[in-house]
């Protein structure tokens, strides 16, 4: 008889005879980067060579549509649709990576060639996204093969191949295709856990705003010999800016950029042990940084943050004797769903012109991506749990939202579905940089869990 057990068997048997493990090898070999230019094509072929034929050989109904923005990758659908009154699920990935920085790997790594090193796995793509969202449909394989082509519920998918570039499209292509794409829960996967031996699941994830600080004073620098001294420094009068706007360890002093009501009680709560970092990562937490009073895991998942992305007066590659004619600073803000991204640039408007600094101007301030979050008690959180939890015999963390940002906003805003993400990767993954990797023990946690929840959709209990 099918049981969930034998789901379970079925997907660790694929993935510890390495199954898994040459399925990604193939996808990381498309170079499907939707940031270097002239890779177009190879985007379109992840999509219609490598996912539509798998996706319907597992019935799916598969269209792949143009990005609603020109110049933008394209949006495939999949639909597996069992029958009216089954529970509906929605689940998301990316296609697309970063560049490859072929260049900047170490010696006997190819972005593009999944290299294994005992537990790591190499490649571009195999920890975002490609490893994560083709994790979840191999479990989902598994499931349908137990059940003998049945999953007890239906199933819709939205892989993107523009979520490097900010996502754009998505929303309007949601939006456009909402009829179509309802849902009662999205469950998905990217991003890292809080630890790589700690299985998580996320409620939202931290949102993205950018803006420049800008300080120009003059056409062309003038000679250091003759002005040091005389003129103005732009250099000199950004960073003290800067220095006002955070302070020498990291607490933010514009504080109507923060959430006005503190860490929310659901949050803190749920964040209560919470633990952070691990995974070899070459940064380390530093207690004294951020917010003082909060927790690492509060100020990461709880809390806004300010960084400073980049900063440029001269030419610092080859500087000559001159005071130079302008300064910029390119800066971040990580924030919650607390916050009211739109009063940023007006707080800091304020700020700088009290602290003095009414030459510098604001220019490009935009959200990248918005914020979102499901209460973490929302009942598809708990089953969540619950399901992981049996099928992993250990605690699962609940997190509010993930400290990254993805597009959950978009699904909540336009469908109205709770989120649950899943993540498979760990914050020392390198992802973004060389030598992105995927930990073969989180997999295979990954594909187990992913298992049950599949499974666990088609049998009676899911919320309503």
């Amino acid at each position: 008889m099918p049981s969930r057990e034998g789901a379970l068997a079925r997907a660790l048997s694929f993935y510890d005879s390495n199954g898994f493990r040459d399925r990604l090898a193939d996808l990381v070999a498309i170079p499907s980067t939707s940031q270097d230019p002239g890779h177009e094509a190879d985007v379109q072929r992840y999509l219609g060579d490598a996912i539509q034929p798998w996706l319907e050989r597992l019935g799916f109904t598969v269209a792949i549509h143009p990005n609603p923005r020109p110049g933008f990758g394209p949006i495939l659908t999949a639909f597996r649709m069992e029958g009216p009154g089954k529970p509906t699920v929605l689940t998301y990935g990316h296609g697309d990576t970063v560049r490859g920085l072929a260049d900047q790997w170490r010696a006997g790594l190819d972005p593009w060639t999944l290299t294994e090193e005992g537990d790591l796995w190499y490649g571009r793509g195999t920890a975002d996204n490609k490893g994560q969202h083709a994790l979840n449909l191999s479990a989902l394989e598994a499931v349908l093969a137990e059940r003998d082509g049945k999953l007890g519920f239906n199933l819709k998918l939205v892989l993107e191949t523009s979520e490097e570039r900010g996502s754009l499209g998505l929303r309007e292509f949601v939006a456009a295709h909402a009829d179509a794409l309802a849902a009662d829960v999205l469950i998905a996967s990217d991003g890292p856990r809080v630890m790589p031996e700690v299985p998580t699941i996320a409620t939202g994830t931290r949102g993205t705003y950018h803006f420049d600080l800008v300080l120009d004073l003059r056409p062309g620098g003038v000679h250091s010999g003759h002005w040091g001294g005389l003129t103005t420094d732009p250099a000199i009068v950004l960073t003290h800016a800067l220095a006002s706007i955070v302070d020498r360890h990291g607490k933010i002093l514009v504080r109507d950029w923060l959430p006005q009501n503190g860490v929310p009680a659901s949050v803190r709560a749920v964040l209560d042990g919470c633990p952070v970092g691990g995974g070899g990562s070459s940064a380390s937490i530093d207690p004294n940084w951020g917010e003082p009073g909060l927790t690492p895991a509060e100020k990461i998942y709880g809390w806004n943050s300010f960084i400073v992305l980049a900063m440029l007066s001269g030419r610092p590659e080859n500087p000559v004797n001159a005071v130079a004619p302008n300064a910029r600073a390119h800066c971040q803000i990580r924030y919650t769903v607390d916050t009211d991204a739109a009063g940023f640039a007006p707080a800091l408007r304020r700020h700088l012109d009290a602290q003095g600094f009414p030459e510098i101007r604001i220019e490009n301030a935009a959200i990248r991506m918005q914020a979102s979050r499901t209460d973490p008690d929302h009942p598809w959180v708990h089953w969540a749990v619950s399901s992981m939890e049996q099928s992993l015999g250990t605690r699962v963390q609940v997190i509010p939202n993930a400290s990254g940002g993805l597009p959950g906003d978009v699904f909540v805003d336009h469908l109205g579905v709770p989120l649950v993400w899943v993540p498979h990767s760990y914050n020392g993954c390198k992802q973004h940089g060389p030598d992105e990797h995927f930990l073969r023990p989180i997999g295979r946690q990954g594909i187990a869990a992913f298992a049950g929840l599949w499974w666990d959709l088609g049998e009676p209990g899911t919320p309503k």
